[in-house]
């Protein structure tokens, strides 16, 4: 890794790590040539960014604390809130460095997603970025299947939450990280694919492989009451305006097209599972 970038990352990982962050550099270029142009980021190849996912101990090390701090503000999404306050603190940190932040619910006018996560986690090397390519003649037929990232550490017990980008920063010599194929048989990937798709709610896909750490059983109560009521859950009285009912289900129209064919089928909502409590 080049040394300034390795400098940034630290910088940034002092900020969100010990909130359970994980960080992981990577060129506009890597994310941008393997969707069609609608989807691209509106920079250069080389420009650096940063992706930033959310470990098992983000909701102890981030969330109850963002939630007694912030007691007296309205809340709507208060995951969606306390990401955007740890990401909005290293950019007020660093006013040095040009840097817009993406979350991963962000959408254009149109509803066109702002980033698709799960690409932007397997171009970093954070995770894989499983899909239906990726399993030799498939058993499923005209069935639509989305594809689903998993953790080398985590499994599925993790959550994209957005990215940071460093306009003007460009890195041509970063090298490529691959992401680790942590489910390299075909039986195994079967396994994940059907159980994300069809089998999500039970949360067992997320043990494709073993994890250093899963969610607690009170993340997973928070996680699968749904949206509209975990204010309530939390004793926290709802505000006024409209709720948000953003799903955190990580694949909901991420995907990583190889054909203009393919990106029409593979950018559609249609071939998301049904909305999950869980990010």
């Amino acid at each position: 890794m080049e040394r300034h970038v390795a400098e940034l990352k630290l910088k940034i990982e002092d900020s969100l790590c010990p909130f359970g962050f994980e960080v992981y550099p990577f060129q506009v270029a890597w994310y941008n040539e393997l969707l069609p142009p609608a989807f691209h980021l509106p920079f250069p190849g080389p420009t650096l960014a940063f992706l930033v996912l959310s470990t098992p101990a983000m909701f102890d090390k981030a969330l109850k604390p963002f939630l007694k701090s912030y007691h007296l503000q309205p809340l709507r999404d208060p995951v969606d809130q306390c990401v955007s306050y740890h990401l909005r603190s290293v950019v007020e940190k660093f006013p040095e460095l040009r840097m817009e932040v993406i979350a991963d619910y962000e959408v254009h006018p149109n509803r066109r997603p702002k980033i698709l996560a799960q690409t932007a986690a397997h171009v970093a090397g954070a995770a894989y970025y499983y899909q239906r390519q990726d399993v030799y003649a498939d058993p499923w037929g005209t069935q639509h299947i989305a594809g689903v990232c998993i953790h080398p550490r985590f499994g599925g017990w993790f959550a994209i939450r957005g990215v940071m980008l460093l306009p003007g920063t460009e890195v041509p010599d970063l090298p490529l990280r691959k992401p680790p194929d942590c489910v390299p048989t075909r039986a195994g990937r079967i396994a994940l694919l059907e159980g994300f798709n069809f089998h999500w709610r039970d949360w067992t896909y997320r043990d494709a492989v073993t994890p250093e750490e899963r969610y607690s059983e009170e993340q997973k109560m928070y996680f699968s009451t749904p949206p509209a009521q975990r204010l309530a859950l939390l004793g926290l009285s709802q505000p006024s305006e409209h709720l948000s009912t953003t799903s955190e289900h990580p694949s909901s129209m991420l995907t990583k097209p190889q054909d203009s064919s393919r990106a029409r089928s593979w950018l559609s909502p249609s071939v998301s599972p049904p909305v999950s409590p869980g990010p």
